[in-house]
């Protein structure tokens, strides 16, 4: 039987779907693609908390296996705010206009008279300042939201709260357009964002395609291979995390009962001094 062509790490190898049960011992599934660099150390992000950007705009990179955060409820105040907020900036924008022209025209025609320094003042504040109605627009929407969905958002911070920093691995497919099935496995992994924050970075560490003239059965059993080889690197992954985790906490606490040490001896040593400093002020009376 002829060797089918799959491509790995943009790369063609050559390999026989099935060809393991022919006598031999299952291939290591890590021997048909190469290896990304090992994670980082999970105890650089220990103690980190997830990103807010994770809330929103970097779902994408979120695991699978966290889930997704709950969904804030639509909201029409917002766009009416920040629509009544756009109309104030054009108004404001137009006024100002009009006020500087009937300005210069009067300081043209009558001089530097108050009218014409009015009008020239207000019409550069307006000008200068319209786009202000729309931050307070927004400021505002933010604010009446915030009000609004108080136990949502409180709900959704305690759900970053739960997302640990490990690298998770997924495998995927996908069906191109001459019927050929790809398998995908990405790689999740932390990054830190700020001081005390990570987020995720997604990246594709193997992949392969599988034409049509390929027994069903066989593909099947490649992705469910190529699956539990990414559910057991999630797992040493998270094991390596909890490890650090356990570690970190292990030496706060130590720290935390030595700074407790430390504070009862500084503590009796002030109040053996403070005695011995008031026998040297009042010595007893002797007979």
């Amino acid at each position: 039987m002829a060797a089918r062509p799959s491509t790995v790490n943009n790369q063609v190898k050559h390999f026989t779907p099935g060809s393991h049960r022919r006598g031999g011992a299952r291939p290591d599934p890590r021997s048909t693609f190469k290896r990304m660099t090992q994670d980082s150390d999970p105890g650089d992000l220990v103690g980190c908390t997830a990103d807010q950007a994770l809330l929103s705009g970097e779902q994408s990179n979120l695991p699978e296996a966290v889930g997704r955060p709950e969904s804030l409820p639509v909201s029409r105040i917002r766009g009416r705010l920040v629509g009544f907020g756009a109309i104030l900036t054009a108004v404001s924008l137009l006024t100002g206009i009009a006020l500087l022209l009937l300005g210069a025209i009067d300081l043209v025609s009558n001089g530097a008279g108050s009218l014409a320094v009015g009008a020239l003042v207000v019409g550069s504040v307006l000008a200068g300042t319209h786009w202000g109605w729309v931050h307070v627009a927004e400021g505002t929407s933010d604010a009446i939201e915030r009000r609004r969905n108080g136990e949502v958002l409180e709900r959704r911070r305690r759900w970053l709260e739960t997302v640990e920093p490990y690298a998770r691995y997924e495998v995927t497919t996908s069906v191109g357009d001459d019927g050929a099935i790809s398998i995908v496995q990405l790689a999740r992994r932390p990054v830190r964002s700020g001081d005390q924050h990570f987020t995720f970075r997604s990246e594709v560490t193997h992949s392969e395609v599988h034409t049509t003239d390929e027994p069903s059965a066989a593909i099947v059993e490649r992705a469910e291979l190529l699956r539990r080889q990414a559910a057991a690197d999630t797992q040493r992954e998270r094991e390596r995390y909890l490890a650090a985790a356990d570690a970190y906490e292990s030496s706060r606490l130590a720290s935390n009962e030595d700074q407790e040490t430390r504070a009862v001896h500084r503590a009796t040593s002030e109040a053996l001094s403070e005695q011995i400093n008031t026998h040297l002020r009042d010595p007893p009376l002797t007979e």
